[in-house]
């Protein structure tokens, strides 16, 4: 049993040597992953940096793929187009000298996603994975109202369930952000008090701007932002606003201009969990098992939800 001074997601990741951080569902949810990277860097483990992505691929030269699925993203990949998260990502890190590689995953089906992660898992002999959500939805099961936007994410967890990998560990940051794709908090509240009962919720810990992980996070997600002007994020905008300490509807994008923000500091945790109780939570993981695209997974979802019941949304008393 851990003791409480004691963060028990970087007491389960203490051993590892060889890390790989990963996006789960796609854009710039790699940048949600940054304040853990970066600690491990700092930490002198060994770290990759990988993201499903939603960037164009295909038409990267053929020295660019590591395997199928699978490309090798530098600061000087595919210049010539504007919106490149992963790209962005690697000149940052080139900027603050740590290594300015990142993988991207083609949006694909479990199937060729999990072969994808498994040549990136053998390449660098990788002993450990932390699957990072820039929001809740990776947490939903199936069954609740809304959903938010599950494909990917729930994609890369059955992809990386059946994989040997010593540890398999799942971030969610930046509660309260997926209330604007339908998602209802309370019950995101209800399903890691499951996960509690199931043994695999591994506490949460708070992005700080006062750390030195903390205060890069922000420098990164401003230089994304300054480097994708019309296409900014609004997760990790929304996160790091929280980290500098906003509050409200503290608007940073045109993009959200007419929506009212609630940016508060709950969006600053980490929420660790085990990744084998986050796919054993979801109850529709069994029917994406077999698919190759991603909109067969989009399929299987719809196709669950129209048999099951659905839980309806939980106030939050206030």
């Amino acid at each position: 049993m851990a003791s409480l001074h004691i963060n028990p997601l970087f007491a389960r990741l203490e051993s590892a040597e060889r890390v790989l951080v990963t996006g789960a569902g796609g854009g710039f949810d790699i940048y949600a992953g940054l304040p853990v990277a970066l600690s491990l860097f700092h930490q002198g483990k060994h770290v990759q940096l990988a993201n499903l992505s939603f960037s164009a691929l295909e038409g990267l030269p053929l020295d660019s793929w590591l395997a199928p699925d699978v490309a090798v993203i530098t600061p000087e990949t595919a210049l010539h187009q504007a919106y490149f998260p992963e790209r962005t990502l690697a000149q940052w890190l080139g900027l603050h000298g740590y290594p300015n590689t990142v993988h991207a995953f083609s949006r694909v089906g479990v199937q060729p996603l999990r072969a994808a992660y498994r040549a990136l898992i053998e390449r660098y002999d990788i002993d450990a994975v932390v699957l990072v959500d820039g929001g809740t939805d990776i947490l939903m099961r199936g069954d609740e109202s809304g959903l938010g936007t599950p494909e990917e994410d729930l994609a890369s967890v059955a992809a990386l369930a059946a994989i040997d990998v010593p540890e398999r560990l799942v971030v969610s940051i930046g509660f309260g952000i997926d209330a604007y794709h339908g998602v209802s908090h309370g019950l995101v509240l209800e399903n890691i008090a499951a996960l509690e009962r199931d043994g695999s919720f591994l506490g949460a810990f708070s992005v700080s701007r006062t750390t030195r992980e903390g205060a890069l996070f922000v420098d990164a997600v401003a230089h994304a932002q300054h480097h994708t002007p019309d296409h900014p994020s609004i997760v990790n905008g929304s996160i790091a606003a929280a980290v500098q300490g906003a509050f409200g509807d503290a608007q940073f994008t045109s993009r959200t201009r007419c929506s009212e923000l609630f940016i508060n500091p709950l969006m600053t945790l980490c929420f660790a969990f085990e990744l084998d109780g986050v796919a054993r939570n979801c109850r529709y993981l069994d029917r994406i098992e077999d698919t190759h695209l991603i909109r067969q997974v989009s399929s299987a979802i719809e196709n669950f939800r129209d048999e099951v019941r659905q839980r309806p949304p939980r106030r939050i008393p206030h």
